[in-house]
């Protein structure tokens, strides 16, 4: 059991470090060394109850740190702007996706997870380029990152939508609402006490953190609502007290954790015998397609030209995490295997246009300039 583990851990160490190396995103190569491990290749890794344990304990980590930067205030002070992008990118991804995936022949519940997943670029990926290229003083990087909120605030409540099949939608939401309404005024009231522990102990402060998203996940586990919802909420509430000493803290569970749940999700999914390869590498290049699409129309609206639609695509066409998210929690293995290879593809193309960006706008500006 703790073997496999260990093996699976050292394998993303050097898939890691060669990642670093070459300055891409190290989550394709979590999900290469899953693939190469599992059933689908040398079959020397399964799953077991501790690896679930730990994947969902990395996606639960992500999502509440993602909660922790949905701060009702700031997202309401950018007003139009932020509803504007966030919808085109939403409306013209989502039915690309959905299209695509009923056109190749996906039954009707398995595109609507498909187009979610198509829908979702990874924030991961898209804040470590912008850092890496050096882009955070471009004047697209606030588009993008708040394109990237927006996205944040849709996956919650994608995860309400397709949690909702098992009973009516209406009780998922209202047992959600109540939740969610209970961590804010909780934390409302104990913001003081939250924020004295979490200031001056150190060590309190970790173990709160820790036992904050994994106590959330039992509570969502006992009222029969998404885990994911719960820690998202949670996130968010407990950004009325010290949100950056929360993340500092979660940080390391998130980035442990997450490689277990990246390699695992890997290693669940089995791409022989008779995998549609050509589907969904149809898929991939229309997941490309459609962001440059929804691009291009945001950087001109928002910036009055085609060419900031350039650099909001780069940073925008990799799905990763949230993607997986959503395939691994609601999807079959077809679908979890075909949104596997589509962020694989688009973590390459994703990767490389982050880097080449520059590049490709000098010379289509150059171009047009003749």
């Amino acid at each position: 059991m703790i073997e496999g583990i260990a093996i699976a851990l050292l394998v993303c160490l050097v898939f890691a470090g060669i990642s670093k190396k070459a300055k891409f995103p190290p989550i394709p190569a979590y999900m290469i060394a899953g693939l190469l491990l599992g059933a689908g290749g040398l079959g020397i890794v399964g799953q077991n109850e501790v690896s679930d344990f730990l994947a969902e304990a990395g996606l639960l980590f992500l999502l509440f740190t993602m909660g922790l930067e949905l701060r009702p205030d700031e997202i309401y002070g950018q007003g139009r702007s932020f509803i504007l992008s966030g919808t085109i990118d939403l409306g013209i991804n989502i039915l690309a996706g959905y299209s695509v995936a009923l056109l190749i022949g996906f039954p009707v519940n398995d595109a609507i997870v498909i187009a979610c997943a198509f829908y979702i670029s990874s924030s991961a990926m898209a804040v470590a380029s912008l850092i890496e290229n050096r882009k955070l003083a471009a004047p697209e990087s606030d588009t993008i990152l708040w394109v990237m909120v927006f996205e944040d605030i849709m996956l919650l409540l994608i995860i309400v939508f397709l949690s909702s099949g098992g009973k009516s939608a209406a009780a998922t939401i209202t047992t959600a609402i109540v939740l969610i309404f209970a961590f804010f005024i909780l934390c409302y009231l104990f913001s003081r006490n939250i924020s004295h522990v979490l200031g001056r102990y150190e060590d309190l402060g970790l173990l709160f953190t820790f036992t904050a998203v994994i106590v959330a996940g039992a509570v969502a586990f006992l009222l029969g609502i998404p885990a994911t919802l719960v820690a998202i909420a949670l996130g968010s509430a407990l950004s009325l007290t010290k949100p950056e000493v929360l993340e500092r803290h979660a940080k390391p569970f998130r980035d442990v954790f997450l490689v277990i749940f990246f390699v695992f999700f890997g290693i669940s999914v089995d791409l022989s015998g008779g995998f549609p390869f050509v589907d969904v590498i149809l898929i991939s290049i229309a997941a490309v397609i459609s962001k440059l699409v929804s691009s291009l129309v945001i950087g001109k609206a928002m910036h009055k030209n085609y060419l900031s639609g350039i650099e909001i695509w780069s940073e925008t066409t990799a799905r990763g995490e949230f993607s997986l998210a959503i395939a691994a929690t609601f999807g079959n293995p077809l679908v979890s295997g075909t949104v596997a290879v589509m962020v694989l593809l688009t973590s390459v193309v994703g990767g490389l246009m982050g880097r080449y960006s520059g590049r490709m706008k000098r010379y289509l500006k150059k171009k047009k300039g003749r």
